[in-house]
């Protein structure tokens, strides 16, 4: 069986398509490894087939502009490949946006916060350039509740952007902890008598410095929890949750997650800004292949690192890092497989099964 049969077959027992488009999506993500771009073009070429390149191209445009997926089942395909129906998580929200000529893709993510990376579960492209407001943010995250509910949620991590009454109102009213950013200039009542800015109160922090404020305060007419630090350069961050406040800036930090997926889907992974789709529907298609695609080479990375090879540890004077991220990992690995001819089909299998080796997940958080 040779490595496209092998995809088509196990994403077939996951996905509930049908032969031909489980086909072209096998394709579609085999050729995504080769060449690192979502540029059709690119992708056509390096589109496994007897056919001609033209025809490989219109096969792809084809599969973009007629296929409907279903996001709720994608999502839950995911899920499963990196989380129990009990593990506690946390969400992350987050924008991503570039321009295509004068059409601007702003697509709005939600994902969990995992080994360093978020894994994409819902996405959004705005028909607008700039932030998103309360209703959009409420539908996005609706859209996991339904699909997953409430209890599994230890938090939901978002950056200045989400600092609102309107949110804040909404997630207490789900009993949703949060752990948001706010800006410096947020007013924030204490005690409902005294009235400062949010960056009054964290003045006297020096770099590197962190407090908690014990107290509760009241900010957008919330009652809520308020934690500041301040870099080594001298920005001042302000953290708002309605849980203890003890750990809400580690907790908050791990929000850098979304913009490390959102680093893996552009520049240091599948360059999604070089699509030249406009087509708002079908760039959320297209991030569905990228996500699969994300999650796959993570796994890998993970996979590799724990059972085959360590990433080596570059050692600073002040921190030591991992020369890659899980993501790049095993994304270089299943790239070397499917382009080095001297690699066995046996050894792409494996790779296959660990995408969906549920097992090796519950050994791994046992």
């Amino acid at each position: 069986m040779n490595k496209i049969s092998e995809l088509k077959r196990i994403l077939g027992e996951n996905l509930p398509w049908n032969k031909a488009r489980l086909d072209c999506f096998a394709r579609m993500l085999l050729a995504l490894y080769v060449v690192r771009t979502v540029n059709l073009s690119e992708l056509a070429v390096a589109f496994a087939s007897k056919a001609e390149v033209s025809s490989r191209y219109k096969r792809l445009q084809r599969f973009f502009r007629q296929f409907k997926i279903d996001y709720t089942i994608f999502a839950r395909l995911i899920f499963k490949l990196f989380f129990s129906n009990t593990q506690k998580i946390y969400l992350t929200i987050d924008r991503t946006n570039w321009y295509w000529g004068k059409q601007k893709i702003n697509i709005f993510m939600l994902g969990v916060a995992y080994e360093g990376i978020s894994i994409p579960l819902f996405w959004t492209c705005l028909p607008k350039a700039g932030s998103s407001n309360i209703k959009e943010q409420k539908a996005l995250i609706n859209r996991f509740l339904k699909c997953f509910g409430s209890s599994q949620i230890m938090g939901l991590l978002g950056d200045r952007e989400f600092g609102s009454g309107g949110l804040f109102n909404w997630l207490n009213k789900k009993n949703i902890p949060f752990y948001i950013r706010i800006k410096e200039g947020s007013m924030v009542h204490i005690k409902k008598k005294k009235l400062f800015t949010a960056k009054k109160i964290f003045k006297e922090l020096k770099p590197k410095e962190h407090k908690v404020f014990d107290v509760a305060v009241e900010l957008f007419g919330q009652r809520v929890f308020i934690a500041g630090a301040r870099s080594e350069k001298g920005e001042l961050m302000i953290v708002a949750t309605n849980q203890s406040p003890k750990n809400a800036i580690p907790i908050y930090l791990r929000r850098w997650e979304i913009e490390c997926l959102f680093h893996a889907l552009k520049g240091r992974g599948f360059r999604f800004e070089e699509t030249h789709m406009t087509s708002l529907e079908r760039v959320e298609k297209l991030m569905a292949v990228l996500a699969l695609g994300m999650c796959w080479a993570h796994k890998i990375g993970e996979w590799r690192a724990r059972n085959k090879k360590a990433i080596k540890i570059n050692r600073h004077r002040e921190n030591n890092r991992p020369q890659n991220s899980f993501f790049r990992y095993g994304l270089d690995f299943i790239r070397d497989l499917l382009i080095n001819p001297c690699k066995k089909v046996s050894q792409f299998r494996i790779c296959i099964s660990e995408l969906f080796n549920f097992n090796t997940l519950q050994m791994l958080r046992s």
